[in-house]
């Protein structure tokens, strides 16, 4: 069999480095997320409901699901997981008895006082470093991305979650009453390149 040898400009092609990029992005975000659960107990889909909950008040599940675009069964499912650490109530709506309401506790409040931000420290950072335009360009740039690979109608869960790569990491041990695997939305292969 011959072999090819490619020169240095063709070893890496703009495609092979934008893989590249992507999966060092999610690998990052994966990891974040995994330090999330060992650090504050509360996995990326349970804070990021608990902050919905505190900034609109009460809401149905229905609501909290749309607003974290996870589907209502999951948002269902991290909710009882909330309720069940005392940091989330559920309680009939006053003006539609047949609608449950999910608030925030005075528990969850605090426990939201405490957790850190969806973003690493540091990217948050440099971030909030930059001036608005550059933070502008560069959401609309990944807004682009998330468009070009028909991203744009998938749900939001998969980057607020890890997928275990038990290669790469260990698992992440339940920290208690919390259970992270099953605040991910159901996962195809297609969801994430190159996994």
């Amino acid at each position: 069999m011959r072999s090819i040898v490619l020169s240095n400009d063709e070893e890496t092609s703009q495609e092979d480095r934008i893989v590249i990029a992507l999966r060092r992005i999610m690998r990052a975000v994966d990891l974040h997320s995994r330090q999330l659960v060992q650090d504050h107990g509360l996995t990326g889909p349970q804070l990021a409901v608990l902050r919905v909950v505190v900034r609109s008040g009460p809401l149905a599940a229905g609501a909290v699901a749309r607003e974290v675009q996870l589907s209502q069964a999951t948002v269902t499912g991290i909710v009882s997981r909330l309720e069940s650490r005392g940091l989330v109530a559920r309680r009939r709506s006053e003006a539609d008895r047949r609608s449950v309401l999910v608030e925030c506790t005075e528990s969850g409040a605090r426990a939201l006082v405490r957790a850190p931000s969806l973003l690493q420290d540091r990217f948050r950072e440099r971030l909030t470093g930059l001036k608005d335009w550059e933070q502008s360009s560069i959401l609309a740039t990944l807004q682009r991305i998330a468009a070009m690979m028909d991203a744009g109608d998938l749900s939001a869960g998969p980057h607020l979650h890890p997928q275990h790569d038990l290669a790469a990491t260990p698992p992440v041990l339940d920290p208690g009453p919390a259970h992270p695997a099953d605040d991910a939305e159901p996962q195809t292969g297609t969801d994430l390149p190159g996994r």
